[in-house]
């Protein structure tokens, strides 16, 4: 069972409270660069500050607060470099996706689209409910060093508020009709979330038509950094336009934490 911590930074990441104080938001959402083309956080209350880069980037966070320590002390953080896995094999993981009406925001760190009910992750016996996605640009992990231009991150919670994420990266190449819904609608600025009037989103249709995944055991990658977060990326890529990942970084800059130590874990490679 998550640590009263996990669960109040769990209950945090879910609600995905926009209207936050300070780049020290809602433990769990996630920051964004001091960045020319993005909106400027806003800097009021005690919430510690924290960003990507400068006196409040990731080689601090764990000293910015008390609640941020397991962003230093932590053994089983994210991201990870995804080259070179333990062993291969058979992962069960399942993504009963149903499209719905999309709810929007920019919350200051990322573009975060909120779900409705009805989406479902499978991971062996263990089923989630969808509740967001949110972008990285470069991506946040890495395949034998290299990162890809962007990623999405697709947040689920099981009922004890267990966390797990389904990673999906992002190569330059075709146009992607599902992504360009997001991108018409993401605030340039940060902004509430709000229902986007006459556009459905349909997440199955961010997916790669594999879901052979890479599969280890986590932790939040921005602030507090809460660890007992099941994660799964999937191997093959989907592809966006150029056009497509520089509007989403225009909009978010590089807000991707650093590679972690593995620290002995288990990677485990999906085979179908």
């Amino acid at each position: 069972m998550p640590s009263r911590l996990a669960r109040s930074a769990i209950a945090a990441l879910l609600l995905a409270a926009p209207a936050l104080a300070n780049s020290g938001r809602a433990p769990g959402s996630h920051d964004r660069p001091e960045h020319p083309s993005g909106p400027a956080p806003a800097h009021a209350g005690s919430a510690p500050h924290w960003s990507y880069s400068g006196e409040g980037g990731p080689d601090s966070w764990g000293a910015l607060a008390d609640e941020f320590k397991t962003c230093k002390l932590g053994r089983m953080q994210s991201p990870i470099d995804l080259g070179g896995a333990d062993i291969e094999g058979r992962i069960s993981v399942r993504a009963n996706y149903r499209p719905g009406q999309m709810s929007i925001l920019n919350n200051g760190h990322t573009v975060q689209v909120n779900f409705p009910d009805g989406s479902i992750l499978s991971s062996g016996i263990s089923h989630y409910k969808l509740v967001q996605v949110h972008f990285h640009t470069p991506s946040e992990e890495t395949v034998y060093g290299v990162p890809y231009p962007m990623v999405a991150h697709f947040v689920h919670a099981d009922h004890a508020g267990n966390l797990a994420v389904l990673g999906v990266l992002f190569e330059e190449g075709a146009h992607n009709p599902e992504l360009d819904k997001v991108i018409k609608a993401a605030p340039r600025q940060q902004a509430a979330a709000h229902v986007v009037g006459g556009v459905t989103l349909d997440p199955a249709r961010l997916l790669p038509a594999s879901l052979a995944v890479w599969r280890y055991d986590g932790s939040l990658t921005t602030p507090p950094c809460s660890e007992g977060v099941r994660w799964h990326v999937a191997i093959q890529p989907v592809t966006a336009s150029a056009a497509q990942i520089a509007v989403l970084h225009a909009i978010v800059g590089d807000n991707a934490r650093p590679i972690q130590p593995r620290n002995g874990r288990l990677l485990v490679a999906g085979v179908n």
